[in-house]
Parts: C-alpha cells; structure tokens; sequence
C-alpha cells in the first residue's frame, strides 16, 4: 500500500512546487497523514492553472482494513490431501500413535520415568498441624485488655483477641515463649502445651487443659454462626482416637465454654462423696 501511494505523493509535490502556491497549508492532524492545499483561487492572474488542492494521503485507508487476525493460521487437519495434512492427517501409517492416544507415561515398554527415579520420604496421613502461641502475646493482650484473664481462655478466645491466624488446621500449641511475663492465674484450654509453658503457668496458680476437638468440633467452636447462617445444629463431642487419648485430658466442649473445669485426682474422686 506505501510503495502505492509514495509515486504518487512525490509526483505530485514535484508539480506543486514548481508553482507558487497561493495559500499555506493547513494545519496537521493528530494521526501522521498529508493534508489537503485548498487554494482559494483555482485560476491565477496569469492565466496559469492551479490545483484547487491535493488528495490527502495516509497510511491508513478504508479498503486496508481488517480483522486482527494472528500471523499463523491453525493447522486443519483432515481436510483433503491439497492442504497436505489430510488422509492421515499427520499420523502416519498405521501403529499404536496413528490409531489413538497412548496411556500417560508409557515409554514403549522400557522402564518409565516413574519408576527409574528412586522413591524419598512419606507423608505421614495422620499428622496433625498445631498453630503455636506463645505466653509472652497472651501476656500482652492481656495487659492491653483483649482478653479477660479471670475467665477461661480457649481457643475461640485467643482467635478472636488475633494471639492466632484465622487459618487453625488441628488445634493450638502453647508455648513457653515469654513465660516470665506470666505473673497472675490464668486458666486456658488449648490442643497442646510445652512443659516449659504448662510449669510457668502452674507456677503463677493457674491450670492448662489439653482438650480434644475434631474437624467438625474446632469449627464448631471457632464459627458456631456458620451452623446458624447453614441452618444446622452444633455437633456433639467426639470423642479423641485411642492412639490420643495419652495426648489429651479432655474431650473439648461446645458451644464456648467460659469456666475451667476443675482437676480432679484418682485420690480426690475416689474420697468424693458419690451423687
């Protein structure tokens, strides 16, 4: 289209500037094109002719237009022979990859790669992930007021104070972290507790609980709303697995508590009177 327009272009300029035009041209536009002369007189006083104007030329023109379309076309395959893949459309003859698609991580019976490469590790199905906290931030909320020390701290409480992430795959871990800070009796309920943080919190008069909660139980006491907003009831208790029953020193209680439940020893339970 340019090697088109620029004889012409250059043709006519040539012509245009052997005479003396009697106006200036016209302003450009904002795109890069060459605007229309428009002369006010077609007729000059010595009786030459003048060009009442030049065409505008751009590089681009109404009959150049056209869709976006991408530099390389898809392959149709099987469409005749004249397109050079039909027939066989590419395939070849005959053999298992002309006829259909082979099974994933088949190499033509030589050992796959699956299984050449030597196996490392396992995922143990059964391991549970604890979020931990440390006493040094349950220390602090609780200096700044966000959590009520004279009531049971479980875990809801220590969510909704943000001592934890909203993300509680299995339960909270307690640790030792900051145990200086601990100077009064608090009582907390928690999935797991360091020796460290069970003795600092024992040593300022309070109580740590291990209690159980499944999937269902944590959420449950975590966001009892969503049971609300589904219409649904709190699910009961489970009960932990016996290879946790060593681990835990309760079966978690729903909705919230917001009483410790006291610890009783053989000894006290065997000398209290029976109901």
């Amino acid at each position: 289209m340019i090697r088109r327009i620029l004889p012409s272009i250059s043709s006519v300029s040539s012509h245009f500037l052997k005479t003396k035009p009697i106006c200036s041209p016209s302003p450009l536009h904002h795109f890069h094109s060459l605007q229309s002369l428009q002369c006010s007189n077609p007729i000059s006083k010595n009786g030459s002719l003048w060009f009442q104007g030049i065409r505008s030329y751009s590089l681009l023109s109404l009959n150049d237009l056209k869709d976006n379309v991408p530099r390389k076309q898809k392959t149709r395959k099987g469409r005749g022979i004249g397109s050079g893949k039909g027939k066989t459309a590419g395939r070849g003859h005959k053999g298992q990859k002309a006829r259909g698609n082979g099974k994933l991580g088949f190499e033509g019976g030589q050992t796959p790669m699956r299984r050449r490469l030597p196996k490392r590790g396992f995922k143990n199905p059964f391991s549970l992930t604890f979020q931990p906290v440390g006493l040094g931030k349950i220390a602090k909320l609780i200096n700044a007021g966000k959590i009520d020390s004279h009531e049971l701290i479980t875990m809801k409480t220590l969510k909704d104070a943000g001592a934890i992430g909203k993300q509680i795959e299995d339960g909270v871990r307690l640790m030792g972290r900051g145990a200086e800070q601990i100077k009064w009796p608090i009582h907390l309920e928690v999935s797991r507790v360091t020796v460290r943080a069970k003795e600092a919190v024992e040593a300022a008069g309070g109580s740590v609980r291990r209690v159980h909660y499944n999937k269902l139980g944590l959420r449950a006491l975590l966001k009892p709303e969503w049971f609300e907003k589904k219409g649904r009831l709190l699910p009961k208790p489970a009960r932990p697995p016996p290879k946790l029953k060593d681990k835990v020193d309760s079966i978690g209680r729903l909705p919230s508590p917001t009483k410790p439940i006291p610890f009783f020893t053989e000894e006290e339970a065997s000398a209290s009177p029976a109901l």
